[in-house]
């Protein structure tokens, strides 16, 4: 797979023997410039649909541990590790939720990302897990979308413009190259707009124009991709809008409350999940289940099985597919894999 560049680090962030003598290994700290520099959602997408089938069966993933620091804040912890010598190593992320910051001007969610050895348990390096994060979750959607959203994809609708918009915009570029058209709707019309500019002063994206639209329910329908990144607990996306051929990717909700549509997106498209903790995770499954929309067996499988062929995406250009994404370990600590081991390869 192709490693993209990365400028020389600082002496602090190089580690001094690179030796695999595991007593003379130093950690390294690898900046969020220098994670920039290494990641593209191209070779990261390339990464998980090469390497998820074979790591699925040998990473141990346990549930994500939530503990409440204060009635609103939150201290997360996601740890994963190989049982492997293939993939040698044990990967914790940390993760700080803090809703209030908004009135100071900061971000809610910090995170940061361990690596350690499998074999002598040292510790390899350490990472912004925020950034990190940003560029997994869009590298899951864009590679979903390889599999459920038609071939032949022209417009792509951007539900939110927040941190996360941007990443799942470049995502579903390369992962569908065929699209030529991106719309943005945000709450507040105004990231929308400044988004879009933005997008449109970005390199690589010739051929394609970005443009903002204030009024969601007029554009949804529009979009052969309708990828939605919010924190909505009222439905975003009404399913009777949906165009036919339609592909509806769900990143937002990670708890009940949450829904980014209703139930007629869901019974209207062929589901599909990252992996199995979405059927009791995501607010719009866990609703649809409870008022019968669909069964639990009616999901059409995880990530893993598309990629193998053990299961079939879309099947045809008319049918609505959803995709629904609420992350885990084993993506984080693939995608600190790829950043490590170019890291060190530089």
């Amino acid at each position: 797979m192709p490693m993209a560049s990365s400028p020389n680090p600082t002496n602090n962030e190089r580690p001094s023997n690179t030796n695999t003598d595991p007593i003379t290994t130093t950690p390294v700290f690898i900046t969020t410039e220098s994670l920039r520099s290494i990641l593209t959602h191209q070779t990261l997408i390339d990464h998980f649909q090469s390497s998820l089938p074979t790591v699925s069966p040998i990473l141990q993933s346990p549930i994500r541990q939530n503990y409440a620091v204060s009635p609103s804040s939150s201290l997360l912890l996601m740890p994963s590790w190989s049982t492997s010598p293939s993939l040698p190593y044990i990967g914790i992320k940390l993760v700080t939720y803090f809703p209030q910051n908004s009135s100071l001007n900061l971000p809610g969610v910090h995170a940061n990302y361990v690596l350690f050895s499998s074999t002598s348990g040292q510790t390899l390096a350490s990472m912004d897990a925020t950034e990190l994060t940003l560029y997994r979750t869009s590298c899951v959607s864009g590679l979903a979308s390889k599999y459920l959203a038609k071939i032949d994809s022209q417009v792509l609708v951007m539900v939110g413009a927040g941190a996360m918009a941007p990443h799942l915009i470049k995502a579903h570029l390369s992962a569908r190259p065929s699209l030529r058209k991106v719309i943005i709707w945000n709450r507040t019309e105004e990231k929308a707009r400044n988004l879009a500019e933005k997008m449109t002063e970005s390199d690589g994206f010739q051929g394609v124009s970005f443009e903002s639209n204030g009024c969601l329910e007029e554009i949804v329908g529009l979009g052969d991709i309708v990828s939605c990144a919010t924190n909505s607990e009222t439905p975003l996306v009404k399913g009777e809008k949906l165009k036919a051929g339609a592909h509806l990717d769900l990143v937002g909700s990670f708890k009940h409350s949450m829904k980014e549509c209703d139930d007629e997106a869901i019974r209207r498209g062929r589901v599909f999940v990252d992996n199995e903790a979405a059927l009791v995770e995501a607010g719009e499954l866990l609703g649809a289940f409870q008022r019968g929309v669909i069964r639990k067996d009616d999901v059409g499988g995880i990530l893993v099985q598309l990629i193998t062929g053990e299961k079939v995406g879309r099947c045809n250009a008319e049918e609505v597919t959803v995709f629904k994404s609420v992350g885990s370990a084993v993506v984080d600590i693939l995608a600190a894999q790829l950043v490590y081991e170019t890291f060190l390869g530089n």
